[in-house]
């Protein structure tokens, strides 16, 4: 097999939001699995100590790091890591953000703590860290590369989760204009939109239901963070040296899937099932 060079031996990438055991962790470890040394930054130590530092372990170049992303003081503080840790930096992940079971709620009952609660958490950390990384980059005459994650959320409507939804389209917005400002000095802005993954955050609102993401999703299943990772690391690499502004909908398929199709990906309004039959051999 040709060796492919993911161009990452030697270069240094943060990734805020390691710990949680789900996309931020796979990054972590995919990332670095790649040649990379990765800041792997969670606000919580028991986080770190629980999904990060088992990759150090492993002998990967991890280097856990308790920041808040969301904070100037975090800000500083991954920094900090960044500048001591072997190699040049090269990349940012941005995938700090979610949102609680409890921010789930109709239009007309967000406040403008909710609203602006969920836009710091997915919007600022997203924006003012990429700033900082993308000065630092600027200011050693650089280039490099920044992922943000978005959502599906963020790419379409989100029923009863409108200040989720509109923050992760905002960050795709922010992802399309940074991209053109920065790209001068060779860096690269994009982002990723997953659709319905398995993570330990998504266990408190989706449960394990086959024959539910057969009907929903063209592939007939969640994703897993793994595969999230995947088309990160591409965006991190050279692999995708010509491409910026862009967001990638890593979904299965999920967005394809029109609301009157079935498990089958035929139209529910269909009644002959020897013609439903026939269209699908």
């Amino acid at each position: 097999m040709t060796d492919i060079d993911l161009g990452l031996d030697g270069r240094v990438v943060i990734v805020a939001g390691a710990g949680g055991g789900g996309i931020g962790t796979a990054v972590t470890r995919l990332v670095a699995r790649a040649g990379a040394t990765v800041i792997a930054v969670s606000r919580g130590k028991e986080n770190l100590a629980t999904h990060v530092k088992p990759l150090a372990a492993e002998g990967l170049s991890v280097i856990p790091v308790a920041a808040d992303a969301g904070s100037e003081d975090g800000i500083a503080t991954i920094l900090d890591h960044a500048r001591a840790a072997d190699g040049e930096l090269h990349g940012l992940v941005n995938i700090a953000g979610g949102a609680a079971p409890g921010t789930w709620m109709p239009a007309t009952r967000v406040t403008r703590a909710d609203w602006r609660a969920l836009f710091a958490q997915n919007l600022e950390t997203m924006f003012f860290l990429s700033q900082a990384v993308a000065a630092e980059l600027r200011a050693a005459g650089r280039p490099g590369s920044i992922v943000s994650l978005s959502s599906i959320s963020g790419m379409n409507t989100a029923p009863f989760h409108i200040a989720y939804g509109t923050a992760k389209a905002a960050l795709v917005a922010a992802t399309r204009t940074l991209a053109v400002e920065l790209a001068q000095a060779g860096i690269r802005v994009n982002a990723v939109a997953p659709g319905v993954t398995a993570t330990p955050a998504s266990t408190a609102y989706v449960g394990d239901d086959p024959e539910r993401d057969r009907t929903a999703i063209a592939m007939g299943r969640r994703g897993t963070p793994e595969e999230q990772a995947g088309p990160i690391l591409f965006l991190l690499s050279d692999l995708s040296s010509y491409l910026t502004g862009q967001t990638l909908l890593v979904d299965g398929g999920l967005n394809l899937k029109w609301t009157h199709l079935g498990a089958d990906n035929t139209s529910l309004f269909l009644e002959n099932e020897e013609f439903r039959a026939a269209i699908t051999r």
